[in-house]
């Protein structure tokens, strides 16, 4: 693909779906993803897909290969951490803060502020902001994920490895142990 195309679900087209009225977080994922050469640009779903869930039904993929981003609020200097996981996957906020150091809530203003997307739509790369960004090991079950296009309804495909490029973030184990 080289071009961004909707992909259609069982619900009627977004109003914002033509190619010109996509939001600012969509191009720019999708300019980073093409200056990256990345093989895959992102698509618009037809339905907003603001929770893994909703992502993996209109992709008729699994809840896993949705390559979910939770962001938090370091305490130390307020930058935002951003853990990118399987979406079947529960993030373990003292993992994590044993990486980065104490953490916060990020609410969604900080978010929008901090990374330059809203919540359900945060994508592991073309941020406004430096946030420290971290992979979950978890991801690499699949080959093939999806992660989010800076928009509830946009998205593109990838596999774990080529997230650890486009990204340069470190692979590191912060989801909680499945008893």
């Amino acid at each position: 693909m080289s071009e961004a195309h909707t992909v259609q679900t069982q619900a009627p087209r977004h109003p914002s779906a033509d190619a010109g009225e996509r939001p600012e977080g969509f191009h720019r994922v999708r300019q980073a993803l093409a200056e990256q050469a990345h093989p895959h640009a992102p698509v618009w779903l037809a339905v907003p897909a603001r929770t893994a869930a909703e992502a993996a039904q209109a992709l008729g993929v699994t809840v896993g290969q949705i390559a979910k981003s939770v962001v938090f609020r370091r305490k130390a200097d307020d930058a935002a951490v951003l853990v990118v996981t399987s979406g079947d996957r529960r993030v373990d906020d003292q993992r994590v803060a044993a990486l980065t150091g104490k953490l916060g809530r990020a609410d969604a203003e900080f978010v929008k502020a901090s990374t330059g997307f809203s919540i359900g739509g945060v994508s592991p790369l073309a941020h406004t902001g430096k946030p420290v960004l971290l992979i979950d090991r978890d991801l690499f079950r699949f080959e093939v994920i999806w992660a989010a296009a800076g928009h509830p309804n946009g998205v593109f495909q990838l596999s774990p490895q080529q997230l650890v490029r486009l990204t340069g973030a470190p692979v590191v184990d912060v989801v909680q142990v499945l008893a």
